[in-house]
């Protein structure tokens, strides 16, 4: 795919998806860091159904540090892997408290040194928290870039690796949430509305799967 097709699709998903940003309820960074832990292999909905009643308990990282996994696991029972994602938000809350003063840091490295922090969420952390141009790639992101053809990649760091290098920089965190859109409303990963989508006529995905 040229440089002007690339253009021209992330005006068309721009243009499509205007209101396109996170959907993870917060109202500062550390919410959104946790909330974004939260939401590994899980819905952003079922996130913000739990989120309210957990920072209103645990509205900063100290509070949380202190918490008792037993009662941080009754309050996000309802989503998947909740054991392990209450343990990982205690840690982290504990490593932001005596590492960071209870600041969430505003850099790539300090992020995925924190417990349950890969790459993905530091990323969209960056971007949604901080105001940082970056392309976080989740499983919306990378079915539909590599089924338009902004990438060509069999994994999640080479397709960011390809969106990075192809995309103008300025355009990474629109880009990010847009993809996400499409993902979520025509590109559905089992049954894509190939006949609705405004990228039809520049998608290049094989023409026999529609």
């Amino acid at each position: 795919m040229d440089n002007k097709d690339i253009i021209k699709i992330l005006d068309i998903l721009k243009d499509t998806y205007p209101e396109a940003k996170c959907a993870l309820d917060h109202i500062n960074v550390y919410e959104l860091l946790v909330a974004v832990c939260l939401s590994a292999q899980t819905t952003d909905k079922s996130v913000n159904r739990v989120s309210p009643a957990l920072f209103s308990k645990y509205p900063d990282a100290r509070s949380l540090a202190e918490a008792r996994q037993e009662d941080v696991e009754d309050l996000i029972r309802t989503i998947g892997m909740y054991r392990t994602k209450s343990k990982n938000i205690i840690n982290l809350a504990k490593v932001l408290t005596e590492k960071y003063d209870g600041v969430v840091p505003d850099d790539y490295d300090s992020l995925v040194s924190l417990p349950g922090v890969g790459r993905k969420t530091a990323n969209v952390v960056l971007s949604v928290g901080f105001g940082k141009q970056r392309i976080a790639v989740d499983t919306h992101v990378f079915r539909v870039a590599n089924r338009i053809g902004l990438a060509d990649a069999g994994d999640v760091l080479s397709t960011e690796l390809q969106l990075m290098e192809r995309i103008p920089e300025d355009r990474w965190s629109e880009t990010h949430h847009s993809l996400i859109f499409h993902g979520r409303n025509i590109c559905d990963a089992r049954r894509p509305k190939c006949k609705e989508c405004p990228l039809k006529e520049l998608c290049l995905w094989d023409s026999k799967n529609i």
